[in-house]
């Protein structure tokens, strides 16, 4: 019944786009082909437009109801793949999919790079102390710990005690890593100033990287001792495989490590470069401001480029995996979920 009301929505939103260019609205799945980088790509800048962080809380209503007519087959007359399309992209931004509560502002996805760039221009911040190392660490950290737990998988409950080991890991191979090569970094005498401020400048980078690892192991180390479940092409279960769940840590962790890169790394080398204009020199006031906008567009380009590496679903043959699942099915292939 629910199938029939689908496919008639379906079928009036179509007759309403002849002068659209939008795909046939599919409810629940991405608009974008998920099989490229570049439909990957377009998937995950619409999750995180900050645009979204602005719908208010009529409008919110507004696109829930249109998905529920659609879902239930009473959809208005007129309505296109475009305003179906757009009220998905709110629901999904601002609803947790398995709670349907309205994540917290600053941990949604689309908030992650507007809430988390002060932060990133803290972490650079030229001639820091050991204090203001550990406090933009910890801070970072902290940030990333939150849009974690607020975006997890809640259809299978996990004990508050592996987040919070997750987040201790984090924060701790974070911070010794920074304070260890900050401190190695005073002690080199073959640098000179100028070269030990612009080495300086980079070591946020490996302990970014370093505790990301960190985090993704502690936390998602029960799947490696588990499995995880593998899918074939029809979504049917075939079983629950460890090798899946190496693939997919890697997958992760790799995204993880590649995510700060153009972060941290970019804008010492953009800003060790502005530096010595004249505007800047003569205007020293502005490095703030100029180095804020740098880690802007360096964590706009960077966040959608990293998580699109991987499809969200990813395929793996069977024959790479336990006897078990190859025996337990006749695709060639079987999909997992990789996580985030």
């Amino acid at each position: 019944m629910a199938d029939t009301a689908t496919t008639a929505s379906a079928a009036a939103a179509s007759a309403a786009n002849a002068a659209t260019d939008a795909p046939p609205f599919q409810l629940g799945k991405p608009r974008f082909q998920q099989t490229s980088f570049y439909g990957r790509f377009r998937h995950f800048l619409d999750i995180i437009d900050p645009r979204t962080l602005f719908v208010t809380e009529r409008r919110l209503r507004e696109a829930v109801q249109l998905l529920e007519d659609y879902k239930h087959g009473t959809l208005r007359p007129g309505v296109t793949n475009e305003q179906l399309w757009s009220a998905q992209k709110i629901k999904q931004a601002i609803l947790h999919p398995d709670t349907n509560e309205k994540i917290f502002m600053p941990f949604r996805m689309s908030g992650y790079i507007p809430f988390g760039t002060p932060i990133v221009v803290g972490l650079l911040l030229p001639n820091q102390t050991l204090a203001s190392t550990v406090f933009w660490q910890w801070l970072n950290q902290s940030h990333n710990a939150c849009v974690n737990y607020a975006n997890r998988n809640a259809t299978k409950p996990s004990p508050a005690s592996k987040f919070i080991q997750g987040y201790l890991g984090a924060v701790i191979s974070a911070v010794s890593i920074a304070v260890g090569l900050n401190v190695l970094v005073q002690k080199a005498n073959k640098f000179t100033p100028a070269t030990r401020l612009l080495v300086q400048r980079f070591v946020p980078f490996p302990a970014v990287a370093s505790a990301n690892i960190c985090n993704v192991v502690l936390m998602r180390y029960g799947e490696l001792e588990e499995g995880i479940d593998v899918l074939d092409a029809d979504g049917n279960l075939v079983g629950s495989s460890k090798i899946a769940a190496r693939h997919a840590l890697l997958e992760t962790a790799l995204t993880r490590v590649v995510l700060p890169m153009p972060i941290l790394v970019l804008p010492p080398i953009v800003m060790s470069m502005l530096e010595k204009t004249a505007l800047l020199q003569a205007r020293p006031r502005l490095l703030l401001p100029v180095q804020s906008l740098v880690c802007l567009a360096a964590f706009g380009l960077a966040l959608p480029l990293a998580i699109s590496l991987f499809p969200q679903m990813s395929e793996i043959e069977t024959s790479q995996l336990e006897p078990e699942i190859a025996q337990a099915t006749s695709s060639r292939t079987v999909v997992y979920n990789k996580g985030l």
